[in-house]
C-alpha cells in the first residue's frame, strides 16, 4: 500500500501520462471531495470496518479484530490508483481492497469481509457517498428557497410581462415568478431529503440469503442473521432494508428520480434567467458574471448556464439507473456495474447545480424599469400578489 495524494480526486492524476480527472470539462460539477475516488474508497473501508465491529459486538469476532480493522480502514493508507488497476481482474474494486485490508489488519485479517460479498460493500459504500454528498446539497437548496422567498416578497408588485409560447400574454409580477421558482426548490428539497433518509445499507451475502450470518447456537438461528443486517445498517447511519436489494434496485431508482427532478427544478429558473438576461431584454442579470475570452464588454450569465448544462445531463444519467432495474437472477452481470459512474456523476451535477443556484439567487439583479418598459400588454397582474403571499406560507 502507498499513501494516497490528498490533493485530488484521483491520486494517480499527477503521474506521468496525465490520466487524472480534474473536472477540466465539467465546471458545473460540485461535491468533488464527497464523491471522488478517495471518498468512495473511504466509504468502502467504513463498510468493512462497520461489519467487523458488528460481528465483534455479537461475539462472532474478537474485539481486537474490530479495533485492528477500524484502525486500518483509513483511505490514506491505500493506493486508489493501484486498486483501480487491479479491479479489472474481478470487475470491481472491493476484491483487491479486501486483500489489502486483510494484510493491513495483520493477524486479524481473517475477520475482514466475513460473510459479505463484494456487492454488499460497494452498494453500501455508494449509499454512504450519496448520504454524505446530499447533506450540503440540501443546505444549498435551503439557501435557494430562502433567497427566492426574499425576491418573491420584495417584488410581489413588480409588474412584468407573462410570456406564453415565447409571446407576451398578460401582465404578471416578478414576485410570482420567483415564488414559482421557490416552489420547485422546495419540492426538490423534499424529494431529495426523503430519498436521503431512505438510503439503505446492503448486506445479503453471496446470493442475498444472509446464509453466512446465521447463528446455529441460537434457538432461532435466522434471527441472528437479521440482527447482523440491522446492526450493520445502524452502525453506518443508513436505513435497514426489508430485504437484501442486490437485484431490487428501488433505492437507486428513487435516488435517480429525486436527482433528476432536482436538476430540472433548478433548471427552470436558470432557463428563465438566460432569457430575461439577454442584452435586448435585460430584465435581470447575474450579480457576478463571466467574462469572454474575446469580448470584454460581455457579462455572461455563467451560473445559469452551468445549471442549465447540468439539467440537460442528469435525466439521461437517471435513465441508465432506471434501466438497471431490469436486473436478472440474484446478482446481475452488468446492470449493477452500469450504475456506478452515472450515479456518481448525477450526484456531482446536482451538487454543482444547487451550489450555482444558491449563488445565482443571492446575486440576482432585478431591473423593474426594464420590466415595465418591455411590457406591451395592458391590464392588472391579477391576483399575483395574493398568490405570492400564499406561496410564501409554505415552509
Amino acid at each position: 500500500m502507498t499513501s494516497a495524494d490528498p490533493g485530488g480526486e484521483n491520486p494517480g492524476a499527477s503521474r506521468v501520462g496525465g490520466l487524472g480527472d480534474f473536472g477540466l470539462l465539467a465546471p458545473m460539477r460540485g461535491g468533488a471531495e464527497a464523491t471522488g475516488d478517495v471518498a468512495v474508497l473511504q466509504a468502502m473501508l467504513d463498510a468493512e470496518a462497520a461489519l467487523t465491529r458488528v460481528l465483534a459486538a455479537l461475539g462472532r469476532a474478537p474485539r481486537e479484530a474490530a479495533d485492528a480493522v477500524t484502525a486500518a480502514a483509513r483511505a490514506e493508507l491505500f493506493d486508489p490508483a493501484g486498486l483501480a488497476a487491479r479491479a479489472r481482474s474481478g470487475g470491481n474494486p472491493v476484491i483487491p481492497l479486501v486483500d489489502d485490508l486483510r494484510a493491513a489488519a495483520g493477524p486479524y485479517g481473517e475477520h475482514v469481509h466475513a460473510g459479505a460479498t463484494s456487492q454488499d460493500i460497494l452498494d453500501t459504500a455508494l449509499m454512504l457517498v450519496a448520504h454524505r454528498a446530499l447533506g450540503p446539497v440540501l443546505d444549498d437548496l435551503d439557501r435557494v428557497a430562502a433567497g427566492l422567498a426574499t425576491l418573491a416578497w420584495d417584488h410581489r408588485d413588480t409588474v412584468m410581462a407573462a410570456r406564453t409560447l415565447t409571446q407576451q400574454a398578460v401582465p404578471t409580477t416578478f414576485g410570482l415568478k420567483a415564488a414559482g421558482w421557490r416552489k420547485l426548490a422546495l419540492d426538490a428539497r423534499d424529494r431529495l431529503s426523503a430519498a436521503r433518509e431512505a438510503l439503505p445499507a446492503q448486506l445479503g451475502g453471496p446470493a442475498g440469503t444472509l446464509d453466512r450470518f446465521t447463528a446455529p447456537d441460537l434457538d432461532d438461528e435466522d434471527a441472528g442473521a437479521l440482527e447482523v443486517a440491522g446492526r450493520f445498517a445502524a452502525e453506518l447511519g443508513l436505513a435497514a432494508p426489508t430485504l437484501p436489494w442486490h437485484v431490487l434496485r428501488t433505492p437507486v431508482a428513487d435516488l435517480a428520480g429525486a436527482l433528476a427532478f432536482t436538476a430540472g427544478a433548478l433548471g427552470k429558473p436558470a432557463a428563465d434567467v438566460l432569457v430575461m438576461s439577454r442584452t435586448e431584454i435585460g430584465e435581470v442579470s447575474e450579480g457576478v458574471g463571466g467574462g469572454s475570452s474575446s469580448m470584454p464588454h460581455k457579462h455572461n450569465p455563467v451560473r445559469a448556464t452551468m445549471i442549465a448544462a447540468a439539467a440537460r445531463q442528469v435525466p439521461a444519467l437517471a435513465a441508465v439507473l432506471y434501466a438497471s432495474l431490469a436486473a436478472e437472477d440474484e446478482r446481475p452481470p452488468g446492470a449493477w456495474h452500469a450504475e456506478w459512474q452515472p450515479l456518481r456523476e448525477a450526484l456531482r451535477l446536482v451538487a454543482g447545480a444547487a451550489r450555482d443556484a444558491a449563488e445565482l439567487v443571492a446575486g440576482l439583479r432585478v431591473d423593474p424599469g426594464r420590466m415595465r418598459a418591455a411590457l406591451t400588454v395592458a391590464g392588472p397582474p391579477g391576483a399575483a400578489a395574493a398568490l405570492v403571499k400564499r406561496a410564501l406560507e409554505e415552509k
